[in-house]
């Protein structure tokens, strides 16, 4: 996975782990039943228009709160592609490589709009709105290992197997 493509979907600072999938629903772990509520306290309509392959980009702190690991699960089921943020919470940042969600650091997020396109490649750092790239630094080695193998689990399962 070495570019991700997919339209815009904005939100603010401080988008924190109940905003992204509320504590009432973490009575399971099935990531089709947490995707029926994922971002539904930061926009009750989130969850009818996000679409495949969409990517969220948000301001400071996205992902602060809890260490919920429902959080990228939730995200990453409802079909989201990718997070872009100016800067995310440690935990979330760990958790989200660990079940396989691209997440970027990018602070001119402010100058992308809702409903654009966007592509990223992770390899060169870039990402491109058809006007204006953006750079980032590019994901580490290691951390690319775990998106490439959809998370933590897979990449464990796959260095037993070697």
């Amino acid at each position: 996975m070495s570019q991700i493509s997919g339209k815009i979907w904005k939100f603010g600072d401080n988008i924190d782990t109940d905003l992204i999938i509320a504590a009432r629903y973490l009575n399971t772990s099935d990531p089709k039943e947490l995707a029926k509520h994922v971002m539904e306290d930061a926009d009750p309509t989130f969850v009818n228009k996000v679409g495949a392959g969409d990517i969220i980009v948000a301001g400071e702190n996205f992902g602060c709160g809890s260490s919920r690991e429902h959080a990228p699960i939730a995200l990453k089921a409802a079909g989201v592609s990718a997070v872009v943020a100016k800067s995310f919470a440690r935990i979330f940042y760990r958790n989200a490589f660990n079940m396989g969600l691209p997440i970027f650091e990018l602070g001119e997020t402010d100058e992308i709009k809702e409903g654009d396109l966007i592509a990223i490649s992770m390899e060169s750092g870039e990402i491109n709105n058809g006007s204006t790239v953006y750079r980032f630094t590019p994901i580490p080695p290691f951390m690319q290992e775990l998106l490439d193998c959809g998370g933590l689990m897979n990449y464990a399962k796959k260095e037993i197997k070697a």
